[in-house]
């Protein structure tokens, strides 16, 4: 597996991870529970790993045109 998919993988990954955790923490608020304040920041983790891939992602095309080799995706 070369590194453009596996930052694809991972960044697929954690976006699910992240909205199932801001998910639960909107249930827990519907339910009428109110979670620990550690809860709330939770999100943070994966949040920061998305960005880092995300913009990895989103430079790749313009690195490669810059390289001058097409992009293998």
């Amino acid at each position: 597996m070369n590194w453009n998919k596996w930052f694809r993988q991972v960044h697929r990954w954690l976006s699910i991870i992240f909205t199932l955790v801001v998910a639960a923490i909107w249930i827990a608020l519907g339910l009428g529970r109110q979670p620990a304040q550690w809860v709330y920041f939770l999100p943070l983790l994966p949040l920061a790993f998305l960005l880092l891939t995300g913009l990895y992602l989103f430079a790749l095309p313009y690195a490669s045109k810059w390289r001058g080799s097409p992009v293998a995706g």
